[in-house]
Parts: C-alpha cells; sequence; structure tokens
C-alpha cells in the first residue's frame, strides 16, 4: 500500500498525458451529441470518485449529474430512460458485475457510454464506447490509492470534454503537488503513534472534498479496522454531532474557499467539547493555520484561476495525506494493510 501511494506522482502524470488524446476525442463526440444529463455508476472506491465528478461536473459544467443504484436495474430490472444521458461507470479493475450491467443497459437505451478503468482489457472496457483509461499500473494491495487519483484525474478530463474550463496547465501540476504532498510521510507517521487505538472516528468534509471524506473513512475502515463514519459538514450539524465527546477523533477536510465557513462552525462546536481533531488544509489557507487544532498542512498553494480557485485542485493532494495516516496507522495497530481479512481485490456483487 505504502509503494502504491508513493507512486502516484508517477501515476498521475502517465495517467493524464495518456488520457489527454480520449478526452480530446470524446469532446468532439459531444459537441453534436452533447449530454442533457450524465449518470454514473461505481462501487466502493470507485463509487467515491464518482462522488467527486458530481460535484466536479456540476459546478464546472453545469449538467445536472446522476448517481445510479445499481440494484434498480439488476434486482429490479427497472428501465430508466436514458437516451439523451451520457453514461459513466467508474471500475478499478473493469470486472465489477453490477457496474458494467448498468452500462450495457444504458448504452441499449441510447445513452452514450464512458468507461473509467485501470484495465484496458476488462470487460468494462470492452462496453463502454469510450474509454478514459487510468495508467497506474498494477495495484496490488487490496485497498485502492493510486487508482483512486488515477481515478479523480481522469473526472478532471470528462469535466474538460464536456466543456469545462480547467486549465490542463493546472492538471499537469497535480503530480507535482501530490509529490509535494508525499513529503508529510515522516510527520504522519509519528502523528499515528497518537491515534495507535483509536476505536472510532468521523470524517467531515464538504463540496469537492466530500468525496475524500467517504474515501478517507473507508481506509480506515479497510485497512485499520476502525469503524468511521463520513459526513457532509452541513448533515454532521443536523444530528450526528451530538455523539462527539471528549477525546472522540474528528478528521476534517478544510481547505480554503467556498466550504470554509461551514466547515469552521463545525470546528468550534466540536472544539468546545474537546473532540481530538485534525485538519487537512494547505498552506495557503490562512485561516486555518491560525487555529488551536491539530493539522496536517500540504505544503503548496493550490489553483490559480478557475472559478473556484482555492479549492477546485485540492481533492488528489488533499486524500494523499489521509492515504498515508491509513497505512500508517495499520502498521501501528500490526495490521497489514494489503490483506485486509475477508477482502479481496475483485468484488462481484449484483
Amino acid at each position: 500500500m505504502l509503494d502504491e501511494i508513493r507512486e502516484q506522482p508517477a501515476a498521475l502524470e502517465r495517467t493524464l498525458r495518456g488520457g489527454l488524446r480520449s478526452a480530446a476525442a470524446l469532446a468532439r463526440v459531444v459537441e453534436t451529441r452533447r449530454p442533457a444529463m450524465v449518470f454514473i455508476v461505481a462501487r466502493g472506491t470507485s463509487d467515491n470518485a464518482a462522488q467527486f465528478a458530481r460535484y466536479l461536473l456540476e459546478i464546472a459544467t453545469g449538467i445536472p449529474v446522476s448517481l445510479a443504484a445499481p440494484s434498480i436495474f439488476t434486482l429490479y430490472g427497472a428501465r430508466v430512460d436514458l437516451r439523451n444521458a451520457l453514461a459513466v461507470a467508474i471500475s478499478q479493475s473493469g470486472e465489477s458485475t453490477d457496474t458494467n450491467v448498468v452500462l450495457e443497459r444504458a448504452r441499449e437505451q441510447g445513452a452514450l457510454t464512458v468507461g473509467i478503468t485501470n484495465e484496458p482489457r476488462s470487460s468494462l472496457a470492452r462496453i463502454a464506447e469510450h474509454v478514459l483509461l487510468v495508467r497506474a499500473g498494477r495495484e496490488r494491495s487490496v485497498a485502492a490509492t493510486k487508482t483512486y487519483t488515477g481515478q479523480l484525474m481522469m473526472c478532471y478530463l470528462l469535466a474538460h470534454a464536456l466543456g469545462a474550463k480547467i486549465r490542463r496547465d493546472d492538471l499537469e501540476r497535480l503530480p507535482e503537488w501530490t509529490a509535494s504532498a508525499l513529503k508529510l510521510e515522516p510527520e504522519i507517521a509519528r502523528l499515528t503513534e497518537r491515534y495507535r487505538f483509536m476505536e472510532r472516528a468521523v470524517v467531515v468534509g464538504r463540496g469537492l472534498n466530500y468525496a475524500n471524506a467517504f474515501e478517507f473513512a473507508l481506509k480506515m475502515m479497510e485497512t485499520c479496522y476502525v469503524p468511521a463514519d463520513s459526513f457532509s459538514a452541513a448533515d454532521f450539524l443536523h444530528g450526528p454531532i451530538a455523539m462527539v465527546e471528549r477525546s472522540f477523533p474528528v478528521f476534517m477536510f478544510a481547505p480554503p474557499g467556498a466550504t470554509w465557513p461551514g466547515m469552521q462552525t463545525v470546528l468550534e462546536r466540536v472544539q468546545s467539547v474537546k473532540a481530538e481533531t485534525l485538519l487537512i488544509t494547505d498552506r495557503s489557507h490562512r485561516a486555518a493555520l491560525e487555529t488551536n487544532v491539530g493539522r496536517i498542512v500540504v505544503p503548496v498553494k493550490l489553483g490559480r484561476r478557475s472559478a473556484t480557485p482555492e479549492e477546485l485542485f485540492t481533492p488528489i493532494p488533499y486524500i494523499v495525506p489521509a492515504q498515508l495516516f491509513a497505512a500508517h496507522l495499520a502498521a501501528q495497530k500490526n495490521i497489514d494493510p494489503d490483506r485486509p481479512r475477508t477482502l479481496t481485490k475483485v468484488t462481484r456483487t449484483m
């Protein structure tokens, strides 16, 4: 797992370089066949990437996005009208049975179909009309890391193909920003000693980093066996915050920008009960750096020219410290994160 986390700058660079042509081909199709909506299907970590895609596409393109419930197709046999939709399936292996069934049904109904996968010879790659290939190399650890960030990179390219004003120059800096985040590993390894006996946790995010809250929680559950709940900052205040008490671990993705005021409100509330709070932020966020709580500070200033300059490009470099935290916490707990109990790399469900 650690080896694959460290491979991410090179994997992202390959993924971006190799995906530009495929994204350009999709953009030409979209010019004459613009979708009325985007319909995304995925499972597990890939479903967290889909959640990111939902926020990114709606913010950057204005096209409404729906996340599929595969059982509607596989168990209930329902027919959903997707004639004017772009259907996107995201799967690391390309062999997730229900994900592939949904994409097949969508194509049969006339939807334009896209597959995002790390496996060029997979079933998904054969089903989809357009393939955005993650070039992360073989991922041996059960816990997905480099394929997740590769999927996020492909979501940026998908948004670009749909007309989003995302600059290639900024995407080309994502591997560099990821490499900067990796420099935090010694600090994070030391930090996990404090959490060695953690038995439960909450992860809070919002907006473009909402998906990262789910992904961080998933990594702690599958590699460290720590029950971890993930929430939007807004939903958290509607009830779940009541379970937080003194020393309760609360992890927060806290970029500057549109989501910070809501995150700050959550931070003040959990501080009031003396929760064990840890922020993931970056060095440009002065307000977060002035708070009196634990922080993991990504050593880069992110974004410049987008509609949400402080936040748009944070999800990839922000998830890296969370991945490192989970891997090193597993080591603290004497757990092998590469072989979680009862899990396999490819999961097939219907």
